[in-house]
């Protein structure tokens, strides 16, 4: 499903439309720098309850949230030079079946990423985003 993004508000919405139907899972967001991959996530945050601040954990790595007794993972791997890196920071504690999984740049992850239920790639087209959906995914109306 391919979808066209007009705003950060609408990003912001998708991504409330997304968190209902994945309120767990392991999520892959692609896309360039400033593509808008953390504001699809803040969305999803403030959807499940979330009320604070959301920003890229661009230099920790992980941003753990605990929102009503669930557990939110949001990953930046922008930095990762080695896939191996993320046996060092445990990440693979963090992917539980009830945990939702936010993983920017998975690329960086390679094979020791556990597969998505949910691809995102975030393109930028002029000043408007083109946002691609694979995986499961109920009709989303835009």
């Amino acid at each position: 499903m391919e979808l066209t993004i007009a705003s950060e508000a609408e990003m912001e919405e998708l991504g409330a439309r997304l968190a209902e139907q994945y309120p767990s899972g392991i999520i892959h967001l692609q896309g360039e720098l400033g593509a808008g991959k953390t504001t699809l996530v803040r969305g999803w945050l403030r959807a499940l309850g979330h009320q604070g601040k959301v920003k890229s954990p661009t230099y920790t790595l992980i941003e753990p949230y605990d929102l009503s007794g669930r557990r939110i993972y949001h990953f930046d791997l922008y930095r990762l030079t080695d896939p191996h890196e993320l046996e060092n920071i445990g990440a693979r504690d963090y992917f539980h079946p009830d945990a939702l999984c936010l993983v920017e740049w998975p690329e960086r992850g390679g094979s020791l990423l556990p597969s998505p239920d949910l691809r995102i790639t975030i393109e930028h087209q002029g000043e408007q985003r083109r946002v691609r959906l694979e995986g499961s995914i109920a009709i989303i109306n835009h």
